[in-house]
């Protein structure tokens, strides 16, 4: 009980002090409970007992259990964040998880469909009312370039249908505007049609279920999973392939990598890289010749 509620204090603290999204604060909780579990068998009565031996053990235990590499990772970061935490509070004297290495980074691509498999997907004959619900939140996704928790979490308000904008909350509770594509606008004039049945009028989510509430990201999954077979996609559909497939068309069309750094709320162009299948020895390549201040003198 002793380590929980050191913890505790964490998460009041870094949601109160740092405004981490609630889904990031629910992160570190259960990554830190975690850490509490595997801790058990030693006999640890406090923090202060903690040390780097302790630190290797839970990466070894959480490799033997099958966690992927990049899991291990954020979880180990999730540990030095709390631990360092503890040094500035002056609980400990020294991060014990500091300079600890974690396994190496498996870095497997995201896949995308192609234009060809989009314009199959979104070629939908049905006009009934989750039909038309089902192809607007497609429609925005691959429009916008959004993440599946900025599509569920989007309000009425955050809407400017003749601006052909929206507004979305991204990580870190980052806002940004983005632009609709006029196909995604249509297809959110029809919604709008026929969501007051779903909702009663004082419910500010732009997509509700069934349920008349906010609809759920397990059920976008879901719905995207199903639409994916009934148009006879060759491969299974998730609300990642679509932003990825977004992200990729973007750059293939554009060849600005900014912009799809911007579009896509990626604080690091290395994310971008990631998303778009580029090698860095092009990334560098296409900075060197963009940027006012890497451009290299003609020889």
């Amino acid at each position: 009980m002793r380590l929980q509620k050191t913890v505790d204090n964490y998460l009041n603290h870094i949601a109160s002090q740092r405004g981490l999204s609630p889904i990031t604060i629910q992160n570190y909780s259960r990554n830190l409970a975690e850490f509490i579990r595997l801790l058990a068998p030693q006999k640890i009565k406090s923090w202060q007992d903690l040390n780097s031996d302790h630190v290797r053990m839970i990466i070894k235990e959480l490799h033997q259990k099958g966690i992927k590499s990049r899991s291990i990772a954020t979880k180990i970061s999730a540990l030095r964040s709390f631990l360092e935490f503890l040094v500035q509070d002056e609980v400990l004297t020294f991060n014990p998880a500091k300079g600890i290495v974690t396994p190496k980074l498996d870095k497997p691509l995201p896949k995308n469909i192609s234009v060809d498999e989009v314009f199959q997907l979104l070629n939908i004959k049905e006009d009934d009312p989750l039909s038309l619900r089902d192809q607007c939140m497609m429609e925005l996704m691959y429009s916008s370039g959004l993440r599946l928790s900025e599509l569920v979490g989007i309000n009425l308000k955050d809407l400017k249908l003749r601006e052909s904008e929206v507004m979305v909350l991204g990580k870190g509770s980052k806002q940004r505007l983005l632009p609709i594509t006029k196909k995604a606008v249509s297809s959110l004039k029809a919604w709008l049609k026929v969501r007051p049945d779903f909702c009663s009028s004082n419910e500010q989510a732009l997509f509700v279920s069934k349920q008349k509430k906010r609809i759920s990201a397990r059920n976008v999954q879901m719905r995207m999973e199903k639409w994916g077979l009934q148009q006879q996609l060759p491969s299974h559909l998730n609300p990642h392939k679509l932003r990825h497939s977004f992200a990729t068309h973007m750059l293939e069309s554009s060849g600005n990598l900014r912009a799809v750094q911007s579009l896509l709320g990626h604080a690091n162009l290395s994310t971008t890289q990631v998303y778009t299948h580029l090698d860095f020895q092009h990334l560098a390549e296409v900075y060197d010749k963009a940027h006012p201040r890497a451009k290299r003198k003609k020889t």
